[in-house]
């Protein structure tokens, strides 16, 4: 396995191609491992701070359930419990975290928090997910992807939905490196940051991939062989965002009209929360005052026979587990 002890992990774009496959492989041997009842305590009596100024379910529980696998114990710091850059400078956190920790996770807002944490933290830190990037699920999904296809290369995969925030821009990166085809599927009013798309471009020109900017759903489809979208309203905006988002996003919803333009064997891809039925508080409240049983995805795709969204979610725990091992033992 490729050496990455001490590392910090805060988005893709600081690996090599190698580095990002080997953390897939270490993701599918502790995954076996796991299946198998072996232990595998590799990180026995070390601990980790987990900061979470934005909530999450898979991302909390997946960092728990791997750190207790590995022997680890974890403080959680909900957006209550931290005074990261309010009463405390991110600096002045990151070394008093530091002195007690061998490890910080951080999830919230804008990628220079993580990078100033990595800065002035004498420990591995890792991004559970910022407005720019989110590096652990896109393990997660090519560790999904490789355990359907049996290969991460030359996968073609088309993203549906606001391209300008943390799925787009990681799933540029993640393709780029990896020499897959990613095709972004949006109105050209949300299309990601054209410098981090020439970035990209520029890496996939010497892995084999390519990145495509798409304004027709039908055509972003053609020969796909995942469709993968997100909620159209990201954590922290209002609810006044929903009305625009929703007329410029409808077109894009992933629906079995697509699933059908894809290849036949093609997989559907989310990193949830999805809003697929009625059966969430802020789902019946868009029913309310837009009249939409759905989202962002059918919900007869999203609980059809090619929807791989929970085995998506399991594989969170594992590839966080495989940076964690692989950062610090």
């Amino acid at each position: 396995m490729t050496d990455l002890k001490n590392r910090d992990f805060l988005k893709l774009l600081d690996f090599t191609p190698e580095e990002i496959f080997s953390l897939v492989d270490l993701a599918a041997d502790l995954k076996e491992k796991k299946k198998k009842g072996i232990p595998h305590r590799y990180c026995e009596g070390k601990n980790i701070a987990l900061i979470f100024e934005k909530t999450s379910t898979r991302t909390r529980c997946s960092f728990e359930v791997a750190a207790h696998d590995l022997g680890m114990g974890t403080t959680y710091l909900d957006p209550s419990g931290s005074q990261i850059g309010k009463k405390e400078s991110i600096a002045d956190t990151a070394r008093v975290l530091a002195g007690m920790y061998d490890g910080i996770e951080y999830r919230g807002f804008g990628q220079e928090i993580v990078e100033d944490l990595a800065k002035y933290a004498k420990v591995p830190v890792w991004n559970g997910l910022t407005n720019e990037f989110h590096p652990t699920q896109m393990l997660a999904d090519l560790l999904t992807i490789r355990e359907n296809f049996g290969r991460i290369s030359g996968i073609r995969l088309s993203f549906y939905g606001d391209c300008r925030y943390n799925m787009a821009n990681s799933w540029m990166v993640a393709g780029a490196k990896c020499g897959m085809h990613i095709t972004l599927c949006a109105n050209s009013a949300y299309f990601p940051d054209e410098a981090l798309v020439q970035q990209c471009r520029e890496i996939a020109a010497g892995t084999g991939g390519s990145i495509t900017l798409e304004e027709d759903p039908l055509a972003g489809a053609k020969d796909a062989d995942v469709l993968y979208t997100d909620v159209w309203v990201s954590m922290g905006e209002p609810m006044e965002a929903w009305a625009e988002r929703i007329e410029q996003m409808k077109p894009y919803q992933v629906t079995d009209q697509l699933m059908a333009a894809a290849s036949p064997d093609a997989i559907f891809m989310h990193c949830l929360p999805a809003f697929h039925d009625l059966g969430t508080s802020i789902g019946r409240e868009i029913h309310e005052k837009f009249g939409l049983n759905e989202l962002e995805v059918a919900d007869s795709v999203f609980e059809g026979p090619q929807s791989r969204v929970f085995e998506e979610a399991e594989n969170r725990m594992h590839t966080i587990k495989a940076v964690m091992a692989a950062t610090l033992m």
